[in-house]
C-alpha cells in the first residue's frame, strides 16, 4: 500500500468529487488548520454535535443503542463535559474510490489539549459524512470549535481493487449524512 500525495488528492476530489466541498490548500487564518495537505486532506468538524450524558441513567449498549444517551447541539462552541464524549460530523462528504483505504488522525491541536478524535476506517467505495467522536480525557470541560479542522485522512492505495467493497455489501452506514448513531 502507497500513501497517496497532494496531487493525487487535488485530481480525485475534483474530476471525482471524491471531497465535496473541497478546500485546496491547508486554510489556518486564526483557526484550526484544514484543507489539503502533503499526504492527507485535514477536515473540519460541523456545527451538529451530539453531546454524552447520563441524564437517564442509560447503558451504552451497541446492539441497542439509545439515542437518549445524547443531547444535540448546533452550535459554533461545542462543550463536552470532563471525561466524556460527543459525537459530530464532517462538513466534507466523501466517496472514496475501490481501490483506496483512508484512515483518520486526530489533529495535534486537540491531542495536546487530551482530546481525542476517534474515527473508523473508510473503506473502499463507501461514502457519507464521517461522523468523528470527540473524547475529552480530561477532568475539565474541553471546547470543539466547529468549522475548523478536526482530523487529517490519510488515503492507502491497494496493490489493486479490492474483490467485494463496502459499497457491493451494501455497508449499514453507506450515504450517511448528520451525525449518525450507532446501528445494527
Amino acid at each position: 500500500m502507497a500513501i497517496l500525495p497532494d496531487t493525487w488528492i487535488r485530481e480525485r476530489a475534483l474530476k471525482d468529487k471524491m471531497i465535496e466541498p473541497f478546500v485546496d490548500s491547508q486554510k489556518r487564518e486564526g483557526t484550526i488548520s484544514f484543507g489539503v495537505s502533503s499526504y492527507g486532506y485535514d477536515a473540519r468538524v460541523s456545527d451538529e454535535f451530539r453531546i454524552f450524558t447520563n441524564v437517564d441513567n442509560a447503558i451504552v449498549d451497541p446492539k441497542h443503542f439509545s439515542d437518549s444517551s445524547f443531547v444535540e447541539r448546533k452550535t459554533d462552541v461545542c462543550i463536552i463535559p470532563p471525561n466524556s464524549f460527543a459525537l459530530a460530523r464532517t462538513v466534507e462528504y466523501f466517496r472514496i474510490p475501490r481501490d483506496v483505504l483512508v484512515i483518520c488522525l486526530g489533529k495535534s491541536t486537540y491531542a495536546r489539549c487530551g482530546i481525542i478524535v476517534n474515527v473508523t476506517p473508510l473503506e473502499p467505495e463507501w461514502e457519507g459524512h464521517v461522523t468523528l467522536e470527540f473524547s475529552n480525557t480530561t477532568p475539565l470541560p474541553a471546547k470543539i470549535y466547529a468549522n475548523e479542522g478536526a482530523c487529517q485522512f490519510l488515503f492507502l492505495q491497494g496493490a489493486g481493487p479490492c474483490e467485494v467493497s463496502y459499497a457491493d455489501r451494501a455497508g449499514k452506514y453507506m450515504g450517511q449524512t448528520g451525525v449518525t448513531l450507532p446501528r445494527l
